[in-house]
């Protein structure tokens, strides 16, 4: 498998930083080592909110979650999004599109069904974390 370039959704990256030993964290690392991951202003603004809810307080503590997100924006590879996309039943979930097919992207990595349902997403395959591990896995990568 060449190097992977991949979107992570905000479920799946918040999954990552409250249940370190999950799968989700589990893809989110297989992703970061074995390739790009891409961010975008949209998806960074989200993940940023969504870190910030004091009911996850309770799971580890906001300066590290912030910490997390900094270290993503460090890492991963901002987008500029250059192509509107409408196609996902939840609006807000095409951002997600957006920075795939603005960032050519070769997976979305979700749990959520209204990406899902799109597998693959004009080339690029929109799976769950095990489904994207287990590709890893078969792939030999």
């Amino acid at each position: 498998m060449n190097e992977t370039r991949t979107v992570i959704d905000t479920s799946i990256a918040v999954s990552a930083v409250l249940l370190p030993r999950s799968v989700p964290r589990q893809a989110f690392d297989a992703a970061a080592a074995r390739g790009k991951l891409l961010v975008s202003e949209a998806t960074i603004a989200e993940l940023d909110e969504v870190l910030r809810r004091p009911k996850f307080n309770r799971y580890i503590p906001e300066e590290n979650r912030l910490e997390f997100l900094a270290a993503l924006v460090r890492e991963a590879e901002q987008v500029e999004i250059t192509e509107e996309i409408t196609a996902c039943r939840d609006a807000k979930d095409n951002k997600f599109l957006e920075l795939a097919i603005s960032g050519r992207a070769s997976h979305i990595i979700s749990g959520d069904g209204d990406l899902l349902v799109l597998h693959p997403f004009r080339g690029i395959a929109v799976v769950t974390p095990q489904t994207f591990l287990t590709s890893l896995l078969e792939t030999g990568a």
